[in-house]
């Protein structure tokens, strides 16, 4: 029996934050009281943090909804984590794909207009929506981005948490 998709939303919050902790930083799930970030993860010195943004998708499938936010760069410490959970009874890998929230948000917004100034299948044109998606790789369709540069990307965020990157108090 399949769950219902706020559960697996929820997974896929807590596999981001045990394959960062996995990976020797400190990550806790927001549980939904910090707007924008699902997982905030810091090195584990505690001087230098990231705020992540999961969204969740099923191996397999051609597309992830990302919604309007992904048009917003919320700076240079944000990132999204696409995750690809598996359902319980699959033996399909689990997928990441980590992007800096300001190539997210400039790459959505580009392909979106673009989908906008295209004529849909009748010539008619798109009317605009709250919708927005990226390109699950292998897929690629001409209005969507794919992600695939940004497979397994987890050195992005190492690089965000080197302590020679941290705050200055």
């Amino acid at each position: 029996m399949e769950r219902d998709k706020s559960a697996r939303g929820n997974a896929s919050q807590f596999f981001v934050a045990g394959e960062l902790c996995r990976r020797g930083y400190a990550a806790v799930v927001t549980l939904g009281n910090t707007p924008n970030t699902d997982v905030l993860c810091s090195n584990r010195e505690g001087t230098s943090f990231v705020h992540i943004q999961v969204k969740t998708f099923i191996p397999g499938t051609k597309t992830c909804s990302v919604g309007m936010k992904a048009e917003r760069n919320f700076g240079p410490r944000f990132f999204w984590i696409l995750a690809g959970i598996p359902l319980a009874n699959s033996d399909a890998a689990f997928e990441y794909f980590i992007i800096p929230a300001a190539i997210m948000s400039k790459h959505v917004s580009e392909f979106h207009q673009r989908w906008l100034d295209a004529p849909g299948k009748l010539g008619q044109s798109h009317k605009d929506s709250s919708v927005r998606a990226v390109n699950i790789p292998p897929n690629a369709y001409a209005h969507l981005w794919s992600i695939e540069p940004y497979r397994n990307r987890w050195d992005l965020i190492a690089e965000c948490l080197e302590p020679t990157n941290s705050f200055k108090s």
